[in-house]
């Protein structure tokens, strides 16, 4: 499995020197899924495909594995309260996570590749706000133990606090044993001399101390632009951690709508090539995951497996 190579953090993200130490990841399933032409609208987003046409998320997934992706993420990321309403939830929330992973398992195996068992944000994205610590099991649990059996890491998407991170950690450690990859969701500024935050308004410095119960910290669902800051911060103050990156191309400036009301438009300006760019620097400053969030499809997923294979990191 390509995840080996991580779970136990042997190798410094310093010693990256080319694209064979750099793990490519997918890229956003539900602007992919809206692409083929899957069932696509808020609030369910890409939980309507698993409900409607399932074959329809085989074929994403196999479209980011040609593009070059060494791992891909379970389509379970809107199979919350929030995105799917709690009757449809408690109906077939276990079922559906099911059917996800057991989708990326068999496209993953074929491909020999590994499957990230994606936990989404329990309240909904952008939203620390609406985070409870008392309801995270009720939502979390037909989750983890639904895609337990298909999958070779967990990946804990858009964090946007210290508690949820703290608190989602020790729920997936109750019940598994797998690896846990932790992605924070950071604070797009409007002024890039601001020091970077996460969505709850929390410095960097905040997560620290969490590091140490993973075996990867990322950084996602954020502009592009914020990336490089955070990994340089994070590789900094651990050079033995393993740093991840995957962003989005929306038009956060612009947006005046919570996550689930309405599909958001798209910056024209991150193409495959921009992203690219941006990925290199990525890469030089310590991260050694690099994937897509939304808007970020199999063409720039290719653009970094073809792209990052001839860049070296510069020299510490």
């Amino acid at each position: 499995m390509v995840t080996t190579t991580l779970t136990g953090k042997t190798a410094s993200a310093s010693s990256t020197t080319a694209s064979s130490n750099v793990l490519i990841l997918d890229g956003g399933l539900g602007r992919e899924l809206e692409r083929v032409g899957a069932p696509f609208r808020q609030p369910e987003w890409s939980a309507l495909s698993l409900m409607e046409a399932p074959d329809l998320v085989a074929q994403v997934h196999q479209n980011f594995v040609d593009a070059g992706a060494k791992i891909i993420t379970t389509n379970t990321y809107a199979l919350v309260p929030f995105h799917i309403g709690q009757k449809q939830f408690d109906e077939q929330a276990f079922s559906l996570a099911a059917r996800a992973a057991s989708i990326a398992s068999t496209v993953a195996k074929k491909n020999d590749i590994s499957v990230a068992g994606c936990i989404p944000p329990a309240f909904g994205s952008y939203k620390p706000e609406l985070f409870c610590a008392e309801q995270l099991s009720s939502i979390l649990l037909p989750l983890i133990e639904a895609q337990t059996p298909y999958i070779d890491f967990w990946l804990v998407e858009t964090v946007s606090s210290v508690e949820e991170a703290n608190a989602v950690t020790s729920l997936i450690k109750e019940h598994s044993s797998k690896p846990i990859w932790l992605s924070y969701s950071l604070s797009n500024r409007h002024n890039f001399s601001n020091p970077v935050t996460l969505r709850s308004g929390e410095s960097l410095n905040a997560i620290l101390p969490t590091l140490d119960n993973l075996d990867a910290v990322l950084f996602n669902c954020s502009q592009p632009e914020e990336m490089e800051a955070a990994i340089t911060f994070t590789h900094l103050h651990n050079t033995d951690m393993h740093i991840g990156v995957y962003a989005n191309s929306f038009s956060e400036h612009v947006r005046k709508h919570d996550a689930n009301e309405m599909l958001s438009t798209l910056r024209e300006d991150v193409t495959p090539e921009k992203y690219l760019a941006y990925a290199q620097t990525w890469v030089n400053a310590g991260a050694t995951i690099v994937g897509g969030c939304c808007g970020i499809g199999p063409d720039h997923i290719k653009a970094l497996a073809q792209g990052l294979a001839n860049h070296s990191k510069i020299a510490d």
